[in-house]
Parts: C-alpha cells; structure tokens; sequence
C-alpha cells in the first residue's frame, strides 16, 4: 500500500472527518484541541476543546459532535502519552469525559451529554451518526489511582433519550452496518471486534464476539466499507488496518508504517480515499483503498 502524507507536526491524531469539500476535521488528543487540514495540507485551529478529544462526527444540525475523554496525563514537556500506547498506566484520567457540541461557523464548544443515570461518563472514545438523526457512542473507561472506571457502548435516541446496551467493557470504535440493523465496537484490551443488535429491544448485552485478534495487537477506532466490511485500526504488534469479513471472522491485514495507527475514515467521490492516523508519529495519511467506505449522513 501507498502512503501520501497530507499533514504532520499534529499531537497525536485521531478521529478524522472526511468533508464533502474535500478537506478534514481532526482531533489532536494531546493538544486538547481540533485542527482542520487544507486540502492543500494547511493546518488550522478548529476549536479549542480542552481534554483529549478523540472521536468526531457531523450531526444532522451542521453541527461537529466529539467525544472527549476529559483528558490523558501527558508527559509535560514531550506532549506525548507517558507511554508511547494506550496502556492502563498511561490512560489515566480522573474527572470523567463528555459527548461535546461545536458549532462550525465559530468554533464555540459547549457540553452536550456527560452523564447517564446520574453517573459521569468515563472516558467517550468514538461516535457515528444514523440517518434518523441519533447517534451511537462508545465509552473506553478510564484508569484512575484506585483502579479501573469502566465504559460500555451508549445510543442517543433522536428525542435524546439515552440508553446502553452494553457496560463494563472498555470499547473504542464504534460503526453501524449498512443496513442500521448491527452495531460493531473494537474492544482494545480484549482484542475484540464485537457485534450488538441495534434494537432496542434488545436490551442490555455482551457483544458477540465475530473477530479475535492474538497476542498484543491491540485495537483501536473502525470504520465500515459499503458492503459492511469492518475496517478496525490496529497497533502495537503488527499495525495496521484489519479487513474483518462481518460473517465468517476472516481477517486481512492492510500493513502500515507507524505502530499506532489508530483510524482510518474514507471519503472522495467514489469513497475509496482512506485516511489513516499515524498517531506515534503525529501525521495524517492517504491511500487508495481496495473499496469503498460507508458514505456517512449529515457531511458538511
């Protein structure tokens, strides 16, 4: 696979938006802000989110919702994890994380969701969007100094009702299949890609597990191919993107240069530009993908 560099010098890149104009949205996790790329690779500020924001996506208001964790500690004069991965002594974050709303023509940010049920969100990695206007969110917990908060995956009702079909797994990325029918979660420490009805009815599950990865390739955000591929950014051991067939488990792994490779959005007119973060070394890249992504609903 051929890389292109489109930008770098970024503080630790994840959660990109692909725009229809052709340029992007991406969080830096350790800047605690968002940056826009150019199509021209020009960098500027978005918005100033504090925390770590992480995950984003366009809402049916225009609006850019992101998923901040409320914020990693970092190494203070490297501006880098303490570790160089998502490891539990390195994701530590105490005051609890937020669903965050901003407003694209003046870059103001305000709180959205940080709670369910009166208890405060964890850690909000990753979020997309269906067509009927509610949204699904994962929640990776979040390390403390007396041990472990735990995450789960939420849904946001277009009314705004919350509820969650899943807790006490530390899930990062999360995708719908094309069909609205299945939600999949990559559940990082387990190296799981897991699979949820999206009913309602439903209720509380465990996730069925159609993907397990061996030894310490670790699993990070997702995105979805239009025939419902799921396409789940791995790192650590052998980084890169894995391929996971929805049906039969079958894993193919599209190699890549940084060892945390962290995302992988798509966009252009045919869908099949892929941009992927490479956030140990601070760049957001491009290839040709081998098909098209998921077109998602509400692009600006």
């Amino acid at each position: 696979m051929d890389y292109e560099i489109v930008a770098e010098g970024l503080n630790f890149p994840e959660g990109p938006v692909v725009l229809d104009d052709g340029s992007l949205i991406v969080c830096e996790v350790a800047g605690g802000r968002l940056m826009r790329i150019a199509r021209d690779g020009r960098l500027s500020v978005f918005a100033e989110t504090g925390g770590s924001p992480s995950g984003l996506a366009v809402g049916p208001d225009g609006a850019i919702y992101c998923c901040n964790n409320g914020g990693f500690d970092w190494d203070s004069a490297a501006k880098v994890p303490t570790r160089t991965r998502p490891l539990p002594d390195a994701s530590r974050n105490s005051g609890g994380g937020m669903i965050q709303r901003i407003d694209p023509a003046t870059g103001r940010v305000e709180t959205w969701l940080d709670g369910f049920e009166g208890r405060r969100l964890a850690g909000p990695n990753d979020l997309q969007f269906t067509p009927d206007g509610g949204f699904w969110f994962s929640d990776f917990g979040g390390w403390v100094d007396d041990g472990l908060r735990h995450g789960g995956l939420y849904r946001v009702e277009p009314d705004g009702s919350v509820r969650r079909p899943n807790f006490g797994l530390c899930i990062n990325g999360v995708g719908v299949s094309p069909d609205g029918g299945t939600v999949y979660g990559a559940a990082t420490y387990e190296r799981w890609v897991l699979e949820f009805d999206a009913s309602p009815a439903a209720g509380e599950q465990p996730g069925k597990v159609i993907a397990d990865c061996p030894g310490r390739q670790f699993l990070d955000s997702l995105a979805i191919e239009a025939d419902g591929t799921v396409a789940v950014a791995a790192f650590n051991e052998n980084p890169g993107i894995l391929r996971v067939n929805r049906t039969t488990g079958l894993r193919e792994l599209v190699p890549t240069p940084d060892p945390i490779t962290t995302n992988i959005a798509f966009g252009g007119a045919d869908m099949r530009d892929a941009y992927l973060t490479f956030s140990h070394g601070g760049a957001v890249a491009r290839c040709r993908w081998p098909a098209p992504g998921l077109r998602l609903p509400f692009n600006l």
